[in-house]
């Protein structure tokens, strides 16, 4: 039986992929999660963002591997929302 937590697109520290689809934390349905879990609060969504963002820098610099840019991929898109498919 697979439970809500289960499902849910969260990262898999210290690799920052999602634990449910493998893609690059947040992937797609998380950000639509998140955009509606913070939709009447935006701005704590992108201090919650920012500070995923900083974890992820710490985590994959101390494994050597070169951050991308993770601005884009924390922040960038909380404004405009997620892809379209």
């Amino acid at each position: 039986m697979t439970t809500i937590s289960e499902r849910e697109h969260v990262h898999d520290r210290p690799q920052w992929n999602c634990r449910v689809c493998g893609e690059a934390w947040p992937c797609e349905s998380a950000k639509v999660s998140l955009l509606e879990e913070y939709r009447a609060f935006p701005s704590l969504l992108k201090i919650y963002l920012s500070a995923q963002m900083y974890d992820a820098l710490d985590d994959l610099t101390a494994q050597g591997q070169p951050p991308p840019n993770l601005h884009e991929r924390f922040l960038s898109w909380a404004r405009r929302g997620p892809a379209e498919p």
